[in-house]
C-alpha cells in the first residue's frame, strides 16, 4: 500500500538511512531516484557518511544530507537520537537496515516514526526472508515495493562527471584497478597478471591507465614500473574525475571493489575479476556492459582470458 496517503494536505519529512561502503551506496542510486520522484514536494533527508555526502548532494535527490559518522559510544547514539527525533519525520526508509540502524529504531522508542526496514517493532518491516543474500540493487527495489513504489529505474549518473581535460589522456585508453581493501588480498588479481595485461595492451596501441587510492600505491607503482607505457592515476582523481575518465574510456578491468560499480554504472566496459572470497548474485557491478570473471583463487585467472574479454566487451 503506499505511504501516501498518510497527510497529503502538507509536505512531509522523509530521511532514507544508506551508510556505507561506497559500493553498496552505488548500487542504491535507483533507489534514490525513484524515492525522489515517488516523494516529489515531499522533504527528502538522507542520512550518509561523510564521505559519501559530497556524492549525495551532487545528485540533486535530497533536500538535505546529514552526515553519520558512526562513532561508538553511548554518547553518539545519543547524538543521533537527537539528530533524527529534531527531524520531525513522517517516514524512514531504512535502506541501510544494519544492527546499528534498528538500533536507532529501538532508541526513538515509545514514539517512533513509521519505518521501513529490518528494526524489530517496525511498522513496515521488509518482508524479503532472503535479504541478506539479495543484490542490493534488488534488495532496495524490493523493499520500496513494499511502500507502493514499484518503479525503480537503473542508475541515472550521468551527474557523476568533471572536466578531465588536465589529464591530457590519449584517444584510446583502457582503466586499470587493481586494488582492494587492504584486509582483503584474497580479492586481488596479481599484481604481476595487471602487469602482463598492461603490456600486452600497450602492444595493441591502448593505453593502461592505472586508478585508486593511496592505499594501493604500492600495487600500481609495481604495475607501472613494468609498463613503461602506463598512466598512473593513483590517488590523483575525485570521484566525479573518475567518473568522466571512465565515460572516455574505452574498457576498464578491475577487482571487485567501489570503484568498479563506479565505472559500470557511468557506462565504461567493464570486466569484473571474482574470487571465491565475493559473491556476484549478491553484489555484483551492474551497468550497460559489464562481464565477471569468476575463479576461486584469482591467481589461476589466466591474462588471456581477462584480455580477451575486455576486447569483445569493448569491441576493441
Amino acid at each position: 500500500m503506499s505511504d501516501r496517503t498518510d497527510t497529503p494536505s502538507r509536505a512531509r519529512r522523509i530521511l532514507v538511512i544508506k551508510h556505507g561502503a561506497f559500493g553498496d551506496f552505488i548500487m542504491a542510486l535507483g533507489a534514490f531516484q525513484a524515492l525522489r520522484r515517488h516523494h516529489e514536494g515531499d522533504h527528502l533527508v538522507l542520512q550518509t557518511i561523510p564521505s559519501l555526502a559530497p556524492l549525495a548532494r551532487a545528485s540533486g535527490w535530497f533536500d538535505e544530507v546529514w552526515t553519520d559518522p558512526r562513532e561508538k559510544g553511548l554518547r553518539a547514539l545519543l547524538a543521533i537520537r537527537r539528530q533524527i527525533k529534531g527531524g520531525r519525520f513522517d517516514l524512514v526508509y531504512d535502506l541501510q537496515s544494519s544492527d546499528r540502524t534498528g538500533l536507532y529504531f529501538q532508541l526513538l522508542r515509545p514514539f517512533p516514526p513509521r519505518w521501513s526496514g529490518t528494526a524489530w517493532g517496525c511498522s513496515d518491516p521488509d518482508p524479503n526472508p532472503n535479504r541478506n543474500a539479495t543484490h542490493g540493487t534488488d534488495r532496495y527495489a524490493m523493499q520500496l515495493a513494499t511502500m507502493g513504489i514499484t518503479q525503480v529505474p537503473p542508475p541515472d549518473a550521468g551527474w557523476i562527471s568533471a572536466d578531465i581535460s588536465r589529464f591530457a589522456l590519449p584517444d584510446r585508453y583502457v582503466l586499470l584497478a587493481p586494488g582492494c581493501a587492504p584486509h582483503r588480498p584474497e580479492k586481488r588479481w596479481p599484481e604481476t597478471h595487471y602487469a602482463d595485461l598492461a603490456n600486452r595492451l600497450a602492444a595493441r596501441g591502448i593505453t593502461p591507465v592505472l586508478v585508486g587510492t593511496k592505499s594501493e600505491a604500492e600495487t600500481t607503482t609495481a604495475i607501472a614500473a613494468a609498463c613503461p607505457q602506463v598512466i598512473d592515476l593513483t590517488d590523483k582523481t575525485s570521484l566525479f574525475e573518475l567518473g568522466g575518465i571512465a565515460r572516455e574510456a574505452a574498457g576498464a578491468v578491475g577487482n571487485d571493489t567501489g570503484p568498479m560499480h563506479l565505472l559500470a554504472v557511468v557506462g565504461c566496459p567493464s570486466v569484473v575479476l571474482y574470487s571465491h572470497a565475493s559473491t556476484p548474485t549478491q553484489s555484483g557491478q551492474r551497468g550497460p556492459k559489464v562481464t565477471i570473471l569468476r575463479e576461486p583463487d584469482l591467481k589461476d585467472l589466466p591474462v588471456e582470458r581477462v584480455k580477451a574479454a575486455l576486447l569483445d566487451l569493448a569491441g576493441l
